[in-house]
């Protein structure tokens, strides 16, 4: 089969496209013939290692997939052959074929095709427990979504307007803030010329936001902090600024506000009712008509230029590789 491999660490460039053996699933485990698998900024962390978890050398890079089950490991009852399922895996994903704990994959929900099928579980799952599992979202309050034209800062507008949250998404340029605002966002912060703090804050009415979604980090996160109102929320998400903030906690005091964070393996471990009630909301709202945003689509034989475009903040919403495309 081909699969993207990294051999060493750094930089997307030094990926490339490698012949090897398929792959047998062993006890508990699937093989999943795989049509299409989204690239996240994770990937890109994982390749340099710089993520929280280090990957042993070589690996093939890759998280989140869409494809068919190809055959069982010892122990699975299901789902059956020929079943069209998506799933996330810590790597392994940048492949024809992968290998993933049964219990790592998902139905795909009706109305996705494979490459939407892809750029939809890891993006939506986290965008939808920041917002209501971890922040508690209700509608009516104000979000407000740092990183709005990318995989999960999109994600997040869409699923918050879809849930009566009123959204003002915070971007690096007209250009991403109009991919937020035709998801739904109500007001829109260009953060490389406005005063993030005294914006979110104009923008509400003056009483800030009640919920900061951040999955960029940086010196944002202080600024959208400060633009919380009163007993207000801060979910963390991820640092794709490629730094991590230092809020004081003198700030958290005065402001009565909660901080958590939002990490997706763990969530799946450890409250399993949490991510069975995130899929039936989901699933209801692609039945309503909601698909995630994908903005390019790459055989896998460009996988380094993929990585290479995520990395840099070239992109909106989520890019794919289609493993049927050459």
């Amino acid at each position: 089969m081909r699969t993207a491999r990294c051999t060493s660490y750094g930089p997307p460039g030094g990926i490339e496209i490698a012949e090897t053996d398929d792959l047998t699933p062993g006890p508990g485990e699937v093989l999943v013939e795989v049509h299409a698998a989204a690239v996240n900024y994770p990937d890109v962390l994982v390749a340099a290692d710089r993520y929280q978890i280090s990957a042993p050398l070589p690996f093939t890079p890759g998280s989140e997939f869409a494809g068919v089950v190809a055959a069982r490991g010892a122990g699975v009852s299901g789902p059956p052959e020929g079943t069209a399922v998506a799933g996330a895996v810590f790597t392994g994903a940048f492949a024809e074929q992968v290998v993933a704990p049964v219990a790592a994959l998902r139905p795909i929900p009706d109305g996705l095709d494979m490459v939407h099928a892809a750029a939809f579980h890891v993006t939506y799952q986290t965008a939808y427990h920041a917002l209501v599992t971890v922040g508690g979202a209700t509608a009516g309050e104000w979000a407000a979504v740092l990183g709005a034209a990318g995989g999960v800062g999109s994600a997040a507008v869409d699923v918050a307007t879809r849930l009566g949250v009123r959204v003002v998404a915070a971007a690096s340029s007209k250009e991403r803030l109009d991919v937020a605002l035709g998801l739904g966002a109500e007001r829109g912060i260009d953060y490389t010329k406005e005063e993030l703090k005294v914006r979110v804050r104009e923008l509400t009415g003056g009483g800030g936001a009640h919920l900061v979604i951040d999955p960029v980090g940086g010196d944002h996160a202080e600024a959208a902090f400060r633009a919380l109102c009163r007993g207000g929320r801060f979910v963390t998400v991820g640092y794709a600024d490629g730094r991590i903030p230092r809020i004081p906690l003198n700030l958290v005091l005065l402001k009565n506000a909660t901080v958590r964070g939002f990490e997706a393996r763990m969530m799946r471990e450890e409250a399993p009712e949490a991510v069975a009630a995130a899929q039936r909301a989901l699933a209801a709202m692609v039945r309503d008509g909601m698909r995630p945003l994908v903005s390019r689509v790459h055989p896998l034989s460009e996988v380094a230029s993929a990585l290479t475009a995520v990395a840099e903040r070239r992109t909106t919403g989520k890019v794919v590789l289609d493993m049927t495309r050459t």
